[in-house]
């Protein structure tokens, strides 16, 4: 993607996704509000390996699925 990409239309796009952005326009508290995306998976693994390998100068990771995580014991 070529794209810079609103943080809803990031949301909207990749749902319960791992994303990661190159370039992201970030709030004073460091809320994604927009960003180039490089890779995306539902896989959280993949994108952290992707990250490793292109190596962006400046990047974030959004997961665009439920903020609460489920506990496992």
């Amino acid at each position: 993607m070529n794209e810079t990409l609103s943080s809803a239309e990031i949301y909207a796009r990749f749902e319960s996704e791992w994303v990661l952005l190159e370039d992201p326009e970030t709030t004073e508290g460091l809320e994604v509000r927009s960003g180039k995306v490089l890779w995306h998976s539902k896989d959280r693994d993949e994108v952290y390996r992707k990250a490793l390998e292109l190596r962006p100068k400046h990047s974030a990771i959004l997961y665009t699925g439920p903020t609460e995580m489920p506990v496992i014991l």
